[in-house]
């Protein structure tokens, strides 16, 4: 243990290590005036310290990312991050001060960060003002603590998001429930591959705080893009508690990070469910048009990938869940098969069945494949955009357009109609695209061609046959960017900013986690 006057220098040593940050640092500091004081006032005692440290974590059932990594850092016996030999770290007065400024801009309340009880323990320290409620190794312990919380808190939450989709949104729409009504599974809504903040992360932030300059870290940890820094200007004139909420949420949405390249100079193709819109950009085009999407039992998940190609006149095979919920019922009914063009197939020998020879629970046992013939009436009409996925959702034309004209169009069972199916894969093809090409296309997709080559080729065809399924398989060139997005404030890429429904009920959850935080 330090005796009084080593522990009075190191003291002076705390003061004079605060420089110009500190308010005590022009004060002059003799033995006498220390006179009354008790030693054991000023008696550092690492022992105490840990002790005090252990008491702290141990009562600490915050189960945020954050505090589980400063609960384990101190349990596994790591330093004192802040407090150290030299004083306190100028550095403590670096974060606080950024808290006190950007947390108010963010909207959230400065208690979640105990800025506070910091501020106060600091000021503790550095004017030696403890006391029987407040002494010298506890107010160590709980300063250095509560500032890496605090930072970790900040640092993790700016750089990955405060709420975690992944555990939010695909723990939201229960799939399958037990005799009691309990949840035994939950439908998978959220599988972008975004950045997430690990132990390797915390070693590295921790590292951060010594090695190199904190303000530049605290800066380069918040969100970049445009979009954010608007909705936060916007945050700064609000007033109504709704619309406020609204903007913490989209504003929470912009700080997940997706690993899929999205630089704006390149190609790229965004769906926004909440608009129930589309929008393919690339630097000098834009299109734009609507979409309907998954309806609330069976929502769109989002996700982000790239397109590789296109399937003309796709033959659609029917997912169980459906075969299930709308088709085996009818088994043995050949007049339904053939109507909506479906056929049956065995899926050990591929060998086609007769629907009259093939009873309902024939085709609930999932031995067989059910599959409508491409072409015309097509339920995924006359293209399909696909993307590797965990959930066999694509973008891809319709048999029924009409839904186009309803407000809300929340419809389908996952996948994503769009409203322009060969304008899109013409923009998927690019300027350079053949026209010829563009019109075996067009042919193929049962439109009108725009070339004389193609006017000529139809005038040939025997009017009494089918026309000719010129194209089937296009690849897409470059594998465009797909992001299937839901913001309920939404920047559209010329940058028309406009509000939309919370359709599927995400901004409730978000919400819910998110309240924490807000002011």
């Amino acid at each position: 243990m330090l005796n009084f006057t080593e522990a009075l220098l190191l003291f002076l040593l705390l003061l004079t290590g605060c420089q110009e940050r500190s308010p005590y640092t022009d004060r002059k500091l003799t033995l006498d005036a220390f006179a009354n004081l008790k030693d054991e006032q000023y008696v550092l005692d690492s022992s105490l310290i840990r002790k005090n440290l252990e008491h702290i974590f141990r009562n600490d059932h915050d189960d945020c990312f954050a505090l589980k990594q400063t609960r384990r850092y101190y349990r596994e016996g790591g330093s004192l991050v802040w407090v150290h030999c030299s004083g306190l770290d100028s550095r403590a007065d670096t974060l606080l001060a950024v808290l006190r400024k950007q947390l108010p801009e963010m909207g959230f309340n400065e208690n979640v960060f105990i800025s506070s009880q910091i501020e106060d323990d600091m000021n503790r320290l550095r004017s030696l003002s403890f006391d029987d409620s407040n002494p010298l190794n506890l107010v160590v312990a709980r300063l250095d603590y509560h500032l890496t919380s605090a930072y970790l808190r900040y640092v993790a939450g700016q750089r990955f998001g405060f709420v975690n989709p992944y555990f939010v949104l695909n723990r939201y729409d229960a799939r399958d429930r037990d005799t009691t009504g309990t949840v035994i599974s939950y439908r998978h809504l959220f599988d972008i591959d975004m950045d997430h903040p690990d132990a390797s992360y915390v070693k590295r932030a921790l590292h951060r705080i010594t090695s190199d300059s904190l303000g530049l870290y605290l800066r380069q940890v918040e969100p970049t893009g445009k979009f954010y820094h608007r909705l936060q200007q916007m945050l700064s004139s609000t007033s109504t508690s709704s619309e406020r909420r609204k903007l913490l949420i989209n504003m929470e949405r912009c700080r997940w990070r997706d690993k899929l390249d999205t630089d704006k100079d390149k190609k790229y193709v965004v769906v926004n469910i909440p608009a129930f819109h589309l929008w393919a950009v690339d630097p000098d085009t834009m299109i734009d048009m609507r979409v309907a999407c998954g309806a609330i039992k069976t929502k769109t998940p989002l996700l982000s990938s790239r397109i590789t190609h296109m399937e003309v006149n796709p033959e659609w095979v029917i997912p169980m869940s459906i075969v299930s919920d709308e088709v085996a019922h009818h088994g043995g009914d050949s007049s339904y098969f053939a109507r909506h063009g479906y056929y049956i197939a065995d899926k050990k020998t591929g060998q086609r069945m007769s629907p009259k020879n093939v009873t309902p629970s024939m085709l609930a046992s999932g031995k067989y494949r059910v599959a409508q013939h491409g072409g015309s009436g097509n339920s995924l009409g006359r293209i399909i955009f696909r993307f590797p996925n965990n959930f066999s959702v694509f973008l891809h034309d319709t048999s029924s357009p009409g839904a186009f004209q309803r407000d809300n169009r929340g419809v389908s069972h996952g996948c994503v109609r769009v409203q322009r199916p060969f304008d899109l894969a013409a923009f998927m093809l690019g300027r350079d695209a053949d026209e010829w090409l563009l019109d075996k296309l067009r042919i193929s997709m049962g439109m009108k061609p725009e070339t004389d080559q193609g006017r000529e080729y139809l005038e040939e065809l025997d009017p009494s046959k089918p026309v000719p399924n010129l194209v089937r398989y296009l690849k897409v060139p470059s594998r465009v960017p797909i992001f299937i997005t839901y913001y309920t404030i939404f920047q559209t890429p010329d940058g028309l900013l406009s509000y939309y429904p919370d359709v599927y009920g995400y901004d409730e959850a978000i919400g819910e986690v998110l309240k924490t935080y807000i002011q």
